[in-house]
């Protein structure tokens, strides 16, 4: 490798650590507006009613309005269905799991992500794709085993109903939003139709909308008019996770598609997200870290991340559609 391809590469890196510490801003502003009595239901539709706006000013220079229009108009329910799913079931269990546990706790549980694209390939495909790879989940193994490490030792090997359910519902989580946005990628495969990752990220954001003013028009029944702080917090998440780590985490990606080892040690930065959960649970939220088992389960979680990133890079580099595939479980 050159000196120019190795600052190539350092730049794609350091770009995908931006996107992780951006994306951490979901864990912990959900965290924070449970903490300051927000209902989760205001929580979960403000981010998606917001994020609609900041990627419609981004998209005119990410590909455009009309084939994004064209694909909605063409299959309707398809893009309703699925988007309702892979954004809006996986952000009501994820929001509504922040007011349980600590910002951290949500973080590394929603790690399983990574490991549930896998297990739901045999359901989606019908291809090579539908082969579940024993090397990555013997990685997946380890995650699991950090994520009921972390688990256990915060509720002292007692969980409760609320901690079940919470538990419950990130893991839901984590595998609702793989599933939503690996499907919407097989619909475009299959109809012929090109959108790039922000045209995407966007028509979903747009087809997810009816469900999120349903959502919304619960929360003002049950809630009210939610607070200004509510609404501002809701909006970062918006920028921070919505708009600005997932064009990071795309370019991130774009730069190194066709070199391995470097499209691994991109994917593996957001390992780096339960780091980040952690150190600003601490300094802004007065969350106790984690310790004990809980930290050798996030030890666990992240070696175990960093792993299946190398790993499946070197399986992704020189296939565009499996790089797309290794893509769609981010970027929401």
């Amino acid at each position: 490798m050159s000196a120019t391809q190795r600052r190539h590469a350092l730049g794609a890196v350091l770009i995908a650590l931006a996107s992780a510490l951006f994306f951490t801003s979901t864990y912990v502003l959900n965290r924070a507006m449970a903490n300051a009595g927000g209902y989760w239901a205001w929580s979960a539709s403000l981010r998606y009613l917001l994020t609609l706006p900041m990627l419609a000013l981004v998209l005119p220079w990410r590909g455009g309005w009309r084939p994004v229009w064209s694909a909605l108009r063409a299959h309707p329910w398809t893009w309703l269905g699925w988007s309702g799913i892979g954004f809006g079931l996986f952000c009501v269990c994820l929001t509504w799991a922040a007011a349980f546990a600590p910002a951290w706790l949500v973080a590394g549980t929603f790690q399983l992500t990574v490991i549930a694209g896998m297990l739901l390939a045999p359901l989606l495909y019908r291809d090579e794709r539908a082969r579940l790879p024993r090397a990555a989940l013997a990685l997946g193994v380890v995650i699991v085993a950090g994520v009921a490490l972390m688990q256990g030792a915060h509720f002292h090997g007692h969980l409760g109903r609320d901690a079940w359910l919470a538990l419950a519902s990130v893991a839901l989580s984590a595998f609702l939003y793989p599933l939503g946005n690996r499907a919407i990628l097989l619909h475009l495969e299959r109809s012929g139709e090109v959108l790039n990752a922000t045209q995407r990220v966007f028509g979903m954001t747009l087809a997810s909308q009816p469900f999120w003013w349903i959502v919304a028009a619960g929360a003002g029944q049950v809630a009210g008019v939610p607070p200004l702080q509510q609404i501002g917090l809701a909006a970062g998440v918006a920028l921070l996770t919505g708009t600005i780590a997932t064009i990071l985490f795309f370019q991130a990606t774009a730069m190194v598609q066709d070199d391995p080892a470097a499209l691994g040690a991109v994917e593996a930065m957001q390992a780096a997200e339960l780091l980040f959960s952690s150190a600003l649970g601490v300094a802004f939220l007065g969350e106790a870290p984690p310790q004990g088992a809980a930290a050798l389960g996030a030890l666990l979680v992240v070696a175990g991340i960093i792993g299946l990133g190398l790993l499946v890079g070197r399986t992704a580099a020189g296939s565009a559609r499996a790089a797309q595939a290794l893509r769609s479980d981010r970027g929401a």
